[in-house]
Order: C-alpha cells, then sequence, then structure tokens
C-alpha cells in the first residue's frame, strides 16, 4: 500500500502509511486505538481507504470488483466475528470456505484439514453455540485457513486458548509460513511476536514507527523502559513509554 489513508465518520485513523508486506510471518503491534483493526479491515477489502493506493497480489485493488478477485485469496479472523449459534463447527468452516468461493470439489477436504490443524476434527459436529472461548476461537482460526489462503490476517488470535493450545497455534502459522502464505498477525502478547514472527511492525497512531525483527526491536530496549523482558521493553521505548489508552478503539 502506498499513501494510504483509511478512518471512520470524519476521523482518520491511518494517514498516508506505506507498507509492503513480505513472505513470511509479520507481527503487528500497537496500543489500543493505534489503527490495528482499521489497517486489517482496509487489507481484507472489507473498508476500501479514503485515498491512496491498495495493491494485493500484485494487482491495484480500487473498486468491488478487484477486491472480489484478491478477497477469494484472504483469510481473516477478526478479533470478533460473527456465526450462527446452531452450526456444526463443521457447518460453520464450510459455510467460510464457500463465502471464500474455495472449489466445490474442494471444500470438503478443506474443510478436514482445516479443523485437523486447529485440534477440532474430534469435535466437528460440536454446535457453534456450545463452545468455550478457547474452542470458538480455534473454530475460527480453522474458518480464516480454510481453501489455503495466501494472505492470512489474525487479529488476536490467541485470546482465550491455553498455553499449549498457544504452543499449538505458533506451530500452526510457522507451518503455514513454510508453505507459502504470508501472515499478518495483531496481538498484545509481545512473547506471541518474539516465538513466531520474522518481522514485527509496530504501530501508533496509524504509522508504523518501527519494521525490522524481533531481535532488532528488542536490541532498542533502554534501561529505563517498562516490561519484563527485552522485546516488551524494545517495545515501550518505541512508543516513548506510551501506555494503551483504556476503552480505545480501532
Amino acid at each position: 500500500m502506498t499513501a494510504l489513508t483509511q478512518g471512520y465518520n470524519g476521523r482518520r485513523v491511518i494517514e498516508s502509511l506505506d507498507l509492503s508486506i513480505q513472505p513470511g510471518v509479520t507481527g503487528l503491534l500497537g496500543p489500543n486505538g493505534a489503527g490495528k483493526t482499521t489497517l486489517f479491515r482496509t487489507l481484507a477489502t472489507i473498508a476500501p481507504p479514503q485515498s491512496g493506493q491498495l495493491e494485493l497480489f500484485g494487482r491495484p485493488v480500487a473498486n468491488e470488483r478487484q477486491a472480489r478477485r484478491v478477497r477469494r485469496r484472504i483469510g481473516y479472523l477478526p478479533q470478533d466475528f460473527g456465526y450462527y449459534p446452531a452450526f456444526s463447527i463443521t457447518d460453520f468452516v464450510r459455510y467460510c470456505a464457500w463465502l471464500r468461493e474455495v472449489p466445490t470439489g474442494n471444500v470438503d477436504s478443506a474443510t478436514q484439514e482445516a479443523l485437523t490443524a486447529v485440534g477440532l476434527a474430534g469435535r466437528a459436529q460440536d454446535r457453534m453455540k456450545s463452545l468455550s472461548g478457547g474452542m470458538l476461537r480455534r473454530a475460527g482460526i480453522a474458518a480464516a485457513i480454510v481453501g489455503s489462503p495466501s494472505l492470512l490476517l489474525l487479529d488476536e488470535p490467541t485470546v482465550g486458548l491455553d498455553p499449549a493450545q498457544r504452543l499449538d497455534f505458533r506451530e500452526l502459522i510457522r507451518s503455514l509460513a513454510r508453505a507459502g502464505t504470508a501472515i499478518v498477525l495483531s496481538t498484545h502478547l509481545v512473547e506471541d511476536v518474539g516465538a513466531a514472527c520474522d518481522t514485527v511492525l509496530v504501530l501508533s497512531d496509524g504509522q508504523v514507527r518501527h519494521s525490522g525483527t524481533p531481535q532488532g526491536l528488542a536490541a532498542l530496549a533502554t534501561s529505563t523502559a517498562p516490561g519484563d523482558s527485552p522485546l516488551e521493553r524494545g517495545y515501550m521505548t518505541v512508543l516513548g513509554d506510551r501506555r494503551p489508552d483504556e476503552g480505545a478503539e480501532c
């Protein structure tokens, strides 16, 4: 994306942002209100940019026809996602495969592969309304990865997962990256970024304040910055020790 500006209700959340997503796993860090969810919605072609150029898979996305063409190759897990409570997990993932226009002949196998990848193959007929928070999150991850998208956008994917499930999730995204998927992972859990990501972006006030490796971010840490690890202290150093705004959105 080049000189991208995005916002809502007269408020600019992202302004003149230049960003290139590279293959591998990119971690997106930033305080509440930094523009992370707005950026994801723009990359997922849900909200067209107010100005600037959005380009995905080497093609400009300037209208709905172009957006639909690239949307088939994008998997997106919002922080809060909707579902029909009476659907089984299989129904839900199959429905998401249909929305992404996965070829009909591949839907069943793609659904089974996605459920197996998140450890839900044995619970495939459970109703969505009966799921715990962690299982619901895993169902959402399955829906995002079904059909092997080229670009995977994950907004707080490990919320509700226990430590063992978070380890499994890290291995899952590593395997997807090895298979060629470009993954962008937004999280407040800095340790997930350090363990799973090749690149980390720090977003604040709609601008990228840092781009580099997790090790490079950790190296920026000052001795007075708050945090329990070098990576957390490096993150807080980049933010200028700015604390997240309570209740902020976008």
